[in-house]
Order: structure tokens, then sequence, then C-alpha cells
């Protein structure tokens, strides 16, 4: 037995597994021991000798509460079935009464009583005695039965119940109990069930919180003693997690700041060089100063994640684009659907601001939506650009990758601006993806969850 946080004892996962089905089967049990005991047993259909008789000799009665007699005419003896002394007695007996040799009577087919019960022929004979008075006759055939009787042509006088279809009133009693038992227990399943999955349900919201943001709180540790267990491999493993990613990007963080100094001793080198080198050499130590800062601030954004709150993301894309748009960028909002979700707002105005600036700087214009979709938030960022090679669709992500000639020196950028972009995205728990449109141009879409 393991304990939860407020000192409760929570049973195994087995033991409670073993708890239901233990149960289930004591209450069937007993509902089948209540139905042997309460219900009255089932009355097949009986016939006296005098209606079998009758039905033999060609005009079967008229029978209510009873399935009819069925009389057919066949050319062959019907088999026998070696009957029993019972069916022996009564071929003898209906043998006698029709006044015909015992072997021209065949009992051609017989079969078990449904259940072997006396209160089943106390029944019969009540029934039987109600119907006929006093001195009714207690000689009755109980169905399923086939009885044949040779006929003066030589052919076979075929006596049977006719066949019954669907399930008699016994049976839908039954049914009906079992339907009733059910019901009963379908509440109590339920609760076992959802006290049983409620552990995975949490498991799986923790995985899903871990994707969106490492530093997530580890998983309250409750329920049965395996998922204990388990719930504490999950809190071990994100908590190394979290570390392996914050000894890397430490690592990168401390490369990179130490890269300034063997770049400041080269840019005081090259004032010796020869002039025609001296440019070239301080272009390339000035691109690589700016490689180095945006790798910093990179590192300093991953690593000091900002609050995350409610936020309405229609107005935040509408303010970076309203500035950008007082600084004589062509940039509008055609579509703004209000639809708050859950992050860093100052990491989400640097996404939209990134993505933005790039579709205007290789584009021209830009055009921004914010909608709903499938339960996510949708923000594209639309321009008039040429696009980009489906074979580089995805590269563009990749830090410190810019397509040459438009992502060149000249037009700026080290690289990291949708690399950024797609780090913010997923750390939200959402994505990024490029996509060139019909007609020309490329679309930014970023999808958030509400």
């Amino acid at each position: 037995m393991r304990r939860r946080g407020h000192g409760r004892p929570t049973a195994s996962l087995f033991v409670q597994v073993l708890l239901l089905v233990g149960l289930s089967l004591i209450i069937a049990q007993a509902i089948s021991v209540f139905l042997l005991f309460n219900l009255p047993p089932p009355v097949p259909d009986f016939y006296r000798f005098s209606e079998i008789e009758q039905a033999l000799e060609g005009s079967p009665p008229e029978l209510i509460d009873r399935r009819p007699l069925q009389h057919r005419i066949v050319d062959s003896r019907p088999s026998d079935d070696s009957p029993g002394e019972t069916m022996i007695w009564a071929r003898d007996e209906l043998a006698d009464d029709l006044g015909v040799p015992h072997e021209d009577i065949v009992v051609a087919k017989t079969y078990r009583l449904p259940i072997s019960d006396r209160r089943v022929f106390r029944i019969v004979r009540d029934r039987m005695e109600r119907a006929g008075g006093e001195g009714a006759e207690d000689r009755f055939l109980v169905a399923p039965f086939e009885i044949a009787m040779k006929r003066p042509d030589g052919r076979w006088s075929v006596v049977r119940p006719e066949p019954g279809f669907g399930l008699n009133v016994w049976q839908q009693r039954v049914l009906l109990w079992f339907l009733l038992s059910s019901l009963v227990m379908a509440p109590i399943a339920y609760l076992f069930a959802k006290r049983l999955s409620q552990p995975f349900r949490l498991f799986a919201e923790a995985a899903e919180r871990l994707g969106r943001d490492p530093d997530a709180p580890p998983l309250a540790i409750r329920g049965s003693a395996e998922i204990s267990v388990a719930v504490k491999a999950f809190n071990g493993m994100q908590e190394r997690l979290r570390r392996y990613v914050q000894d890397r990007t430490a690592m990168v963080g401390a490369i990179a700041h130490d890269l300034r100094t063997p770049l400041t001793r080269l840019r005081f080198r090259i004032e010796s060089a020869p002039e025609d080198q001296r440019a070239k050499m301080a272009a390339d130590i000035d691109q690589m100063e700016a490689m180095v800062a945006a790798t910093l601030g990179f590192v300093r954004d991953a690593t000091r994640p900002g609050k995350r709150t409610r936020l309405e993301l229609a107005s935040l894309v509408e303010s970076v684009c309203d500035e950008m748009a007082e600084t004589g960028a062509a940039i509008e909002v055609q579509d703004a659907q209000k639809v708050v979700v859950f992050g860093d707002p100052v990491a989400l105005r640097r996404l939209v601001t990134n993505l933005a600036e790039n579709a205007i700087k290789f584009g021209g214009s830009a055009r921004a939506r914010v909608f709903t979709e499938d339960r996510s938030a949708i923000v594209e960022i639309a321009d008039e650009g040429p696009g980009i090679p489906e074979a580089e669709i995805e590269r563009v992500f990749e830090p410190f990758y810019r397509r040459e000639p438009s992502r060149s020196r000249e037009t700026g950028g080290i690289g990291l601006g949708l690399a950024v972009v797609r780090s913010i995205a997923r750390a939200h728990g959402g994505d990024v993806v490029m996509a060139n449109r019909l007609g020309g141009g490329l679309t930014a879409r970023v999808i958030l969850p509400i």
C-alpha cells in the first residue's frame, strides 16, 4: 500500500482491478441466485393425448394459449429416435386410443425438457384441471416432440408443435432482469473506470505541458502504487531534461561570450594589415560579432522565460502592425478575430515582429490575419515576395541559415529570426510553418493552442 500526499492509503492498481472484477462476479452470482429462487420456472407448451390424436387423424384442434399443432403427410416412415420408457408408454397409449398397431406409431423426435423441475408438472396439471374441469385428462406430452402414425394408404401423418420464434415470456423476463442488473452495475463500473483512468489522463496532461514549458512544476504524486512509481520516474526524467537543456544552452552562451575576446584582438591586429584587405577583414569581424550578439540574445531569452498570462492575441498582432506601419512599413491587418491564449506576451510579440519584418524585408509588404481553427489560434502573415523553393522551406528555420542572394549580408540578418520564431511557438505548445501561395508570395502560419 502507498499513501497519498494527505496520508490516506491507496491500493495498488492490481488490487483495484481485482476488486472490480470480484465485485462484478459477486453481483452477477447474487442476481443468478435471486432469479433461481424467485422466478417461476419456464412452463413449456403441453398437449393432451386427445389433442395429439385429433391432429394425427388430420383435424388439429384450435389452440389459443399454446402454439398450434402442425400436421403434414409424408411418403416414407420417419426415423425412430429410440425413445425412452416414458415415450414408449406414450406411443403405446396413443396406439391403443387410435386402434392401430403399436408399430404404426413412431416417436420420430423427442427432446429433453427445457428445465427439470417438478413445479413444471404441477403447474401443467393445474392448468389442465382449470381448462377441463374435474376428471380432466392427465395424459400429456411437453413440447417439443414429433409423432407419426401410419395411414391406411401407406403414407404417414406427422404431428409436431409449430416452431416458436423469438423469446418466450420466461426468457424475456430473465433478459429484463439482466438488463436491469447491468444498469445497476453501470454507475459502479463507471466510477471504477474513472478512478483507474484518471492517473493516465494526468500523465498525458503532464507530458503535453512538458512540451510547452520544460520548467513546468513536477507532477503531483497520487494514485495507486504503480502510478506513484511511474510519476516519480516521470518527474525524474523531466528534471534531467531540464538540466540537460540548461547545460547545453549555458555552454553555447559561454562559447559565444568567450568569442568576443579573440574578436576584439583581431580587430586591433587588422590595423596593421594592408588597406585593400582591411575592409574585408573588418566586415567579417563585424558579421561574427553580430552573430555572437544574436546568439547571446537567443540564449538569454531561452534561459529566462517570461511570465505567462492570458492575453488577447488579435490585439497583440494589431499593436505590432500599427507600430511598424507608423515607421512607413507596408503592413495591414485584414482580419483579427478575438481569441485568448495563455503565453508570454514579450516572447509572442517578438514572434509576430520577426515574422512581420521578414515578410516586409523580402516581400515588400505584409498582410496579417488572426482566426481560430480546430480549437487552435492561427496567426498568418503573408507577403508578395518570390517565395521559397519547396526543398528549402524547412531549412529556413535552422539557426544561421540564410538563402543567397536574397538573404545576404547586404539585406541584413544573421539567420536566427525564424529559428527564434519556431522556438517560441513550440515553447507555447504550437508550431510555425511556411507555405508558398498560388500566384506568388509566402505565408507564415503560426498555430497556438487556445
